[in-house]
């Protein structure tokens, strides 16, 4: 095997691997905070070296603040409301809002 091949499989590799990280993390996201704590819990161990613990910092999952900005859509308050006249069957109309 050429090196060019096995780099090119490595390359790939990767970039499924991330593909991968990253559906999952969309599509199971108490799961994937659940792993990543447990391995921030993990590098971040006193007496480890000082780039294993930043490493580590950075794996650690971002605290709901209960904010409706952080887009943890826990207590479901986040979504579109309903105008108050408008019935179920009825389209909701558009709201336009200006970015922060």
């Amino acid at each position: 095997m050429s090196t060019s091949l096995l780099v090119q499989y490595v390359v790939i590799g990767l970039v499924v691997l991330a593909s991968v990280l990253i559906v999952f993390r969309k599509l199971a996201p108490k799961l994937t905070n659940r792993w990543m704590a447990a391995a921030s819990i993990r590098f971040s161990r006193p007496g480890r070296a000082a780039w294993v613990r930043a490493f580590g910092r950075r794996l650690q999952p971002k605290e709901a603040t209960g904010d409706c900005s952080d887009g943890c859509s826990t207590c479901g308050a986040c979504g579109p409301k309903r105008p108050a006249a408008a019935r179920p069957g009825e389209p909701m109309p558009l709201e336009f809002r200006p970015r922060h």
